[in-house]
């Protein structure tokens, strides 16, 4: 009877850890996967990357090469480059020798090439208007103001260049080099025309010329007043200053315009 009692006692045990076993394996199959979901693991802080500091951008003008094909530099060492201006109506073409030594000298046309080998030579490309060599550069100015690419006509002039200088011809006629005045003799005289032709005829709608500086014969000037950034600017430099300068001062070279039009009251020229 003892004995009996005890086996009882033994399976009751076993039944209640059975239950208890399957009750926590239901559990544990019951469970909602929201449970089981890991908790999200935060990102690692990154360091935020720094600014870059604003930098000035100058545009400029792309360089083109006058030195390909056959004009290609060869023993006599000559290196042209060739840099149109942004008005695409000029081109500058920069020689490693000097041309004009310390001065510059403006050729308006074929006739005034006379004597020079540079200009002539230059003048006998189709398509060149104007030419102004100034110490170790010679601008071209062209004919066709609608054309953009420079490149073909860049070849021609870099070729012309090229022959002049190989040839030893003098680029300048000796008549220009020996009648070229002192660069005091100049400076008085474009001040005189200034004051009293320039001036007086842009005063009307409030502008203003001043002569920054000369160099040799080459003159640089600046506007101010109403002719900083005035929409006509290019025709008073072009056709009233320039014209004024060479008719009272013939000798005189390049003109150069230092204005900051872009910094007028009306500007024209925008900074991009």
């Amino acid at each position: 009877m003892r004995t009996l009692i005890s086996i009882l006692s033994a399976n009751r045990s076993k039944s209640a850890t059975s239950a208890e076993i399957n009750k926590s394996g239901d559990g544990a199959r019951t469970k909602s996967p929201a449970a089981e979901k890991s908790p999200p693991v935060a990102a690692p802080p990154t360091d935020p990357v720094p600014a870059k500091p604003l930098r000035r951008t100058v545009v400029q003008a792309p360089v083109l090469s006058a030195d390909s094909g056959p004009n290609a530099p060869g023993a006599d060492g000559i290196l042209i480059k060739a840099q149109p201006a942004a008005n695409k109506e000029q081109c500058v073409f920069m020689v490693n020798r000097s041309l004009f030594p310390g001065h510059s000298w403006w050729f308006p046309n074929f006739e005034s090439a006379e004597g020079s080998a540079l200009a002539e030579a230059l003048f006998s490309v189709d398509g060149v208007e104007s030419v102004l060599v100034h110490d170790s550069t010679v601008t071209v100015t062209r004919v066709d103001k609608s054309a953009t690419d420079w490149l073909p006509l860049a070849q021609e002039v870099g070729a012309a260049i090229r022959g002049v200088l190989s040839s030893g011809a003098p680029v300048i006629a000796e008549k220009v080099v020996r009648g070229m005045p002192s660069e005091q003799s100049i400076r008085e005289d474009i001040q005189r025309v200034i004051d009293t032709e320039v001036n007086p005829g842009v005063a009307g709608h409030g502008g203003r010329i001043s002569l920054i500086g000369v160099k040799g014969n080459a003159v640089t000037i600046q506007m101010g007043g109403g002719c900083q950034g005035c929409s006509a600017a290019d025709i008073t430099l072009k056709m009233g200053i320039h014209n004024s300068f060479r008719k009272a001062v013939p000798m005189v070279g390049a003109i150069y315009d230092e204005t900051d039009h872009a910094a007028g009251l009306n500007p024209y020229f925008s900074r991009g």
